[in-house]
């Protein structure tokens, strides 16, 4: 059985991912992720990745690669990484079935663990289990 991908990417996101990688020359890519914080009870990250860490899911895309931090998998399972530019600001857009709510400043989200089917959970750990 094939693997899935934790996230998608589009390609206005694969193209912000490689302008960071281009003008940083020891990344590899971005690793996004959840923390606790804000009125909403967490916010996401999104941090440059200079070295793989053990444990995590990644998406590869022409632009470079896209890692998930391994705490955030089930709160971003399903999710579209996304990039946008309005007259007030640019940046990632986390397009994501598992957000309640977010709060009025748009930096801080509610969000659910998603459910995962055996389907999935033996696709991620390979067909030995």
């Amino acid at each position: 059985m094939a693997g899935f991908q934790v996230i998608t990417v589009t390609e206005a996101a694969t193209r912000r991912i490689g302008e960071i990688v281009a003008a940083n020359s020891d990344a590899l890519g971005i690793r996004i992720g959840v923390k606790n914080g804000g009125c909403a009870g967490m916010e996401y990250t999104v941090d440059l990745v200079t070295a793989e860490r053990p444990g995590e899911d990644k998406v590869e895309t022409p632009g470079g690669t896209v890692w998930v931090a391994p705490q955030a998998v089930l709160f971003l399972l399903g999710t579209e990484l996304d990039y946008e530019v309005t007259r007030l600001r640019s940046g990632f857009v986390f397009n994501n079935p598992n957000q309640a709510s977010a709060c009025g400043c748009g930096e801080s989200v509610e969000l659910v663990p998603a459910q995962m089917s055996p389907e999935m959970v033996q696709a991620r750990s390979g067909p030995n289990g």
